[in-house]
């Protein structure tokens, strides 16, 4: 009783000082460690959830799947896969992703900006192409082969992210598609204009 009575307080006065604007110092949300230690456990898991694009298409087909998308709004309300449904990366949030997608058993499928060549105004990458990275290879320097750059690829936050909240039926497009191959639908305001 004694203990429940301590609790009690502590939240009447937790409640309290956040209501007065108080600073917690060294206090945070973030638990960096924590992440880590997901993000090693989600590598296992999303190595045998890439999927090729025909694959991608052929779960696509399937009605308890669901295309995500997670970048900004005006990329995505320009130009995405066709089907797939948005949510920025910025407000994932539990209750966000509960409402987007209630049942944690829906199949999810991924993709980013980095798996679709030769549209940079809308899938910027600022990455090389295929051939670009095949020269890069064969080039070497006298202290070994050059460093290709890093690109951030929103896929892998937003797998991680998927995880941690639940959502283990998720799948991740694992090959770099050209706009111009036949097997890709796009759609949008952009898509529109074009036709």
């Amino acid at each position: 009783m004694k203990l429940l009575i301590l609790a009690t307080i502590a939240t009447i006065s937790f409640t309290s000082q956040a209501q007065d604007g108080t600073i917690y110092p060294g206090q945070s949300y973030v638990d960096f460690d924590r992440f880590l230690e997901l993000a090693n456990e989600v590598r296992d898991h999303r190595e045998k959830r890439m999927v090729s694009m025909d694959e991608f298409n052929e779960m696509a087909a399937d009605e308890n799947t669901i295309i995500l998308d997670t970048r900004s709004k005006a990329m995505y309300d320009a130009k995405h896969i066709k089907g797939a449904i948005h949510l920025n990366f910025a407000d994932f949030t539990q209750a966000n992703l509960a409402r987007l997608i209630p049942d944690t058993n829906t199949r999810i499928l991924i993709y980013c900006n980095n798996n679709i060549l030769d549209d940079e105004l809308f899938f910027p990458t600022k990455s090389m192409s295929p051939v670009e990275v095949e020269l890069m290879q064969l080039e070497s320097l006298p202290n070994g082969p050059k460093q290709f750059p890093l690109t951030m690829a929103l896929n892998v936050p937003t797998y991680i992210n998927l995880y941690g909240y639940g959502y283990r039926n998720v799948y991740e497009l694992g090959d770099l598609v050209s706009t111009l191959y036949s097997g890709i639908e796009f759609e949008g305001t952009e898509v529109m204009a074009e036709n």
